[in-house]
């Protein structure tokens, strides 16, 4: 573990950056890395040390050029508009979120001992900031091929996902808009939540024509209303593509006339 001293000799911890670097899988150097994931308050409290801030500007013009790269190339058909709301799609602070959660980055960053208090090791704000920090480090450290190649391996699930959905880009959108073309009812949201209020931790169920199509876990409410849909709509989807397999096959196998 990384430990610094606050001014008041309180032990402020972070994860290991060379740990993180194994799991990035990306040769950058620890210092560079353990800039990346200094958050401001953090810095503050330990003399004004040099704070993650540049480097995430940084990290987000390398994430978005990435993106905007892998959209432009991937998907030759799409007009503009609809382009541009692919990337923000992809890039906005509760994707980054999700995919610093995949990496467990919450538990590196350096916070200071009020956002340490305050649950700020899981705040979407601060994840997708030291995110594109750790991006900015990683270009810096190496170069902009390796750079690309980290966000790929973060992005590209993220990237097919948002492609997949519908107009309005979010699940809950698409899964009415399938519900609806299949005439099956509007989906109702059912959703419980636990933990402290700095902690909440958010279980939505959603049903369509009374029956429960899809579960989802989060964060916030709208995180798990997401996950929820997501569930529903391919549930609803893999259904109706048996359907078709069904149909298919019954009109494939059936006897010729006379047989």
């Amino acid at each position: 573990m990384s430990v610094a001293k606050g001014y008041d000799g309180e032990l402020t911890a972070g994860g290991d950056p060379e740990e993180l670097a194994r799991a990035l899988g990306v040769p950058i150097g620890g210092a560079s890395l353990e800039r990346a994931l200094t958050h401001r308050s953090f810095a503050y409290e330990n003399g004004g040390l040099p704070t993650n801030e540049r480097l995430e500007f940084l990290g987000d013009s390398v994430l978005g050029l990435v993106v905007t790269d892998t959209l432009f190339r991937g998907y030759p058909n799409l007009p503009e508009g609809q382009l541009a709301k692919l990337r923000a799609a992809v890039v906005q602070m509760g994707a980054l979120a999700e995919v610093a959660r995949t990496l467990n980055l919450g538990a590196y960053v350096r916070l200071g001992r009020g956002e340490e208090g305050t649950g700020g090791r899981d705040k979407p704000s601060i994840l997708a900031d030291t995110l594109e920090a750790v991006i900015g480090s990683v270009y810096m450290d190496c170069d902009l091929e390796v750079a690309s190649g980290l966000v790929h391996r973060l992005f590209d699930p993220v990237i097919e996902r948002a492609a997949r959905l519908g107009a309005g880009l979010d699940w809950k959108t698409s899964l009415q808009e399938l519900t609806a073309m299949e005439m099956l009812g509007v989906p109702e949201y059912h959703v419980e939540e636990s933990g402290p209020d700095h902690q909440k931790f958010f279980h939505a169920v959603v049903r369509v024509g009374g029956k429960p199509m899809g579960t989802g876990e989060g964060r916030s409410k709208k995180a798990a209303e997401q996950q929820a849909a997501e569930a529903a709509w391919s549930a609803i989807t893999a259904a109706n593509g048996a359907k078709d397999s069904a149909g298919s096959n019954g009109v494939n196998g059936s006897s010729e006339p006379g047989a």
